[in-house]
């Protein structure tokens, strides 16, 4: 080989096979895996096609977090010439050279490639920084594909309800998580790690289910000290004024009867009481008064005002937007609070389908 890269690497064993691990400078990336705008089959293929939707977002988190991003290791293929050089000190650690005619399959990680090198184009001082790579060698495109089909097959995406309560960038994220903090019934029966809860899950809510009812009261505001403490205030107030979460907090119920027998933890009613809020965070002067509402309203699962628009015939929940808005134009009667023209469209459109 006359001539070489050269990368400082630690050398590993999977399945006994050999990989190098070594450190990449992100101004390599466009020389060691350049763009093929080629279009081949899938099956010919050893990646997914590239989403170039993914890219820009990839790209904006680099720019964006400029001094606080992570990224994990990109996973190649060599398909040529490459020789491990050993150091005399240690056996494992050295420099693998690979020949400049030598080809680099990405196995994973073609859309942090594709982002890395946009973001270059507008910060080339990135260019200095690095990345780690995970070298194999290449043995064709069927063990190409397996190895691709290997590292993606198990991967699982965290729910958002995990990355909500780890994410310090979204100050919607930071603010919902002291807002659940402080509001001790809604503390107590949250789960902040999963988005689903099963059927005898000891919690009522998810963090996600109270983030998304958060958007929909701040809707673009921007988030401030006093968005924080009206946030608290409100969802403390509409814990005191659920008749029916004081009486379980109270051991007059059972977990079982209020999920069975009352929506009042269901996600959708959530999502409506986020719409209530929102009219609250325009008009906050009897928000206290108003919510003592929320007492009078009969929120058992078969009470008729729920029919068809929160729940369905067979007696499942609807989740739908649609559902979301129906529900909450019958909390905001009960509060005294008029219908937007928007809302007052879907409850003739609800009210004509039933009449049908």
């Amino acid at each position: 080989m006359d001539f070489v890269y050269r990368f400082p690497v630690v050398k590993g064993l999977q399945a006994g096979r050999e990989y190098y691990i070594g450190m990449v400078p992100l101004k390599m990336i466009s020389r060691l895996f350049p763009n093929d705008d080629e279009y081949v089959l899938p099956e010919y293929r050893a990646q997914r096609k590239l989403n170039a939707s993914r890219i820009p977002v990839i790209s904006r988190y680099i720019l964006e977090n400029r001094h606080d991003y992570v990224f994990s290791a990109l996973a190649a293929s060599i398909d040529g010439k490459f020789s491990f050089i050993a150091s005399k000190l240690n056996q494992d650690i050295g420099v693998l050279e690979v020949s400049m005619d030598a080809k680099f399959l990405i196995n994973d990680g073609q859309h942090r490639k594709a982002a890395i090198l946009e973001a270059l184009q507008e910060d080339k001082t990135l260019g200095e920084e690095t990345i780690s790579v995970v070298f194999f060698s290449d043995k064709g495109l069927s063990r190409s594909q397996q190895i691709f089909t290997d590292l993606n097959k198990h991967a699982v995406k965290t729910s958002n309800s995990i990355s909500e309560l780890y994410d310090s960038r979204d100050n919607l994220a930071v603010v919902t998580r002291r807002v659940v903090s402080q509001v001790d019934f809604i503390n107590t029966y949250t789960d902040k790690e999963k988005d689903i809860l099963g059927k005898y899950s000891s919690n009522f809510f998810t963090l996600n289910t109270f983030y998304m009812a958060n958007k929909k009261i701040i809707q673009r505001a921007e988030i401030t000290e006093e968005c924080e403490t009206f946030l608290i205030d409100y969802w403390r107030s509409v814990a005191e004024n659920l008749v029916q979460w004081n009486e379980l907090k109270n051991k007059e119920i059972s977990k079982v009867d209020l999920r069975e027998n009352y929506i009042i933890t269901q996600a959708v009613v959530i999502q409506a009481l986020g719409r209530v809020g929102n009219y609250f965070f325009l008009h906050p002067e009897n928000m206290i008064t108003q919510l003592k509402g929320l007492s009078c309203i009969d929120w058992r699962r078969n009470a008729d005002h729920w029919y068809l628009r929160t729940i369905r015939s067979n007696g499942r929940m609807i989740s739908s937007m649609t559902a979301v808005i129906l529900t909450a134009n019958v909390i905001k009667r009960a509060l005294g609070i008029e219908l937007d023209k928007d809302e007052i469209s879907r409850e003739e459109k609800f009210l004509k389908s039933v009449q049908k």
